[in-house]
C-alpha cells in the first residue's frame, strides 16, 4: 500500500468532511430560522414553488384564482408573501448545494477503501440519506407542516450528521492512536455513557417542547408569542431545569479528563467544546423562557442541541479508537501500536 498516497487522501477527505459537516449544521440553522420566521409554507408545493422552478416575486405573476387552486389541494388560506416564499426557496437551494457537497465527499472517500472500507460506506450512505431527506421534505410540505413530520425531518438531519461524523472519526483513527489513554481514570467511561444518556433524554424532552410550541402557536396565534410559556406543560419546566444537571455532569467529565490526561488531549478539548455548546443552549433556552420566546433565538437553541449531539458522538468514537489503540499496543510484540482492525496507522 502507498502510505504517503493514503495519508494525503485521508487529509483531503478530513478537510472536505469537516466543511461538509459545517455546511450541514448551517442548513439546520437555516431550516430552523425558516420555521421560526413562519416561512415554512412560503412555497406550498415541492419541488417547484407555486408551480414554478424559479418562484414569482409578485402576486400578480400568479393565476388570479391561485388561492382556490391551493385550497383544493389542502392548503387553506394560502397567501403569497414574497419574503417568505424566497426565504423558503433559498432554504431549498442551500439544501441542494449541500447535497452536492455530500456527493463530493462520497467521491473523495472512495480511494480510502484500501485504508478503511467503512469510510466510503458511511460517506455513500450519507449521500443516499440526503435523497431520502429530500423526499421527506416533500412530505413535510404536503402535510402542511405537521409537527410530527417536522420532527422526523430534523431527526433525519441528525442521522446524516452522525453518519458523516462516523466517516470522519474513522479517518481520524490514526490520529487517535497517537493520543494515549493508558492513564485515563476508569470512571471516565461510566461518566461518558451517563452524559450520552442524559443528552438523549434532554433532546427528547426538547423535541416534545418544540412540538408543543407548534400546537400553542396554532391555538393562540403569533400575536400572543410572549405568552406561549404560560401554556407549556410540566415537561417544559423539567427540560429547563435538567439543563443545569447536564452542564454539571459534563464539567465533572472534563475534570476527570484534565486530572488523568491533561488539558491538551483531544478528548479533553472535545469535552470543553461540549461545555461551551451546553452553555450556549442554556443561555438561549433561558432567553426563550424569560423573554417571551423571541423567534430569532429559537434557531440558536436548536443549533446548540444539534452541535452537542455531534460533539458527543465524536467524543465517543474518538475514545473508542484511542482505547482500541491501547489494547492493540498491549497485544502486539514490541509495543507496536495497532488500530484494532488490522489496518496500519496512517
Amino acid at each position: 500500500m502507498n502510505t504517503h498516497h493514503d495519508t494525503n487522501a485521508l487529509l483531503r477527505f478530513r478537510r472536505l468532511a469537516l466543511i461538509t459537516l459545517a455546511a450541514v449544521y448551517f442548513l439546520i440553522l437555516v431550516g430552523a430560522s425558516v420555521r421560526a420566521s413562519g416561512a415554512g409554507m412560503g412555497c406550498p408545493d415541492w419541488p417547484t414553488c407555486f408551480g414554478q422552478w424559479i418562484p414569482p416575486t409578485h402576486e400578480s405573476q400568479l393565476p388570479a384564482n391561485y388561492q382556490e387552486i391551493y385550497a383544493e389541494l389542502g392548503y387553506a388560506d394560502t397567501r403569497f408573501n414574497a419574503t417568505k416564499t424566497w426565504t423558503e426557496y433559498g432554504n431549498r437551494l442551500i439544501g441542494v448545494s449541500i447535497g452536492l457537497l455530500i456527493f463530493a465527499t462520497a467521491l473523495l472517500s472512495w480511494p480510502l477503501r484500501r485504508v478503511d472500507r467503512r469510510i466510503p460506506v458511511a460517506s455513500i450512505l450519507a449521500f443516499l440519506m440526503v435523497g431520502f431527506q429530500g423526499w421527506l421534505g416533500a412530505r413535510v410540505v404536503s402535510s402542511n407542516l405537521q409537527p410530527g413530520m417536522i420532527t422526523l425531518h430534523m431527526l433525519m438531519a441528525l442521522a446524516i450528521v452522525a453518519t458523516l461524523l462516523f466517516a470522519l472519526a474513522q479517518s481520524r483513527r490514526g490520529l487517535m492512536a497517537t493520543q494515549p489513554v493508558f492513564h485515563i481514570d476508569p470512571r471516565f467511561e461510566k461518566c461518558l455513557y451517563l452524559v450520552l444518556g442524559m443528552t438523549v433524554l434532554q433532546v427528547a424532552m426538547g423535541t416534545q417542547v418544540r412540538e408543543m410550541t407548534d400546537f400553542i402557536r396554532e391555538a393562540q396565534g403569533e400575536d400572543l408569542r410572549t405568552r406561549w410559556i404560560e401554556f407549556m406543560p410540566w415537561f417544559f419546566y423539567v427540560h429547563r431545569s435538567f439543563s443545569a444537571l447536564v452542564l454539571l455532569t459534563n464539567l465533572w467529565l472534563a475534570r476527570i479528563l484534565i486530572n488523568s490526561l491533561g488539558w491538551q488531549h483531544s478528548l479533553t478539548r472535545l469535552t470543553f467544546a461540549m461545555i461551551g455548546v451546553i452553555a450556549l443552549a442554556i443561555v438561549s433556552g433561558a432567553t426563550l423562557g424569560h423573554l417571551g420566546m423571541p423567534a430569532l433565538v429559537q434557531p440558536t437553541h436548536l443549533l446548540a442541541a444539534s452541535l452537542l449531539f455531534g460533539l458527543q458522538f465524536l467524543l465517543w468514537m474518538s475514545y473508542r479508537h484511542a482505547r482500541e489503540s491501547v489494547v492493540g499496543s498491549l497485544r502486539e510484540p514490541g509495543g507496536r501500536v495497532a488500530l484494532g482492525s488490522g489496518q496500519p496507522a496512517v
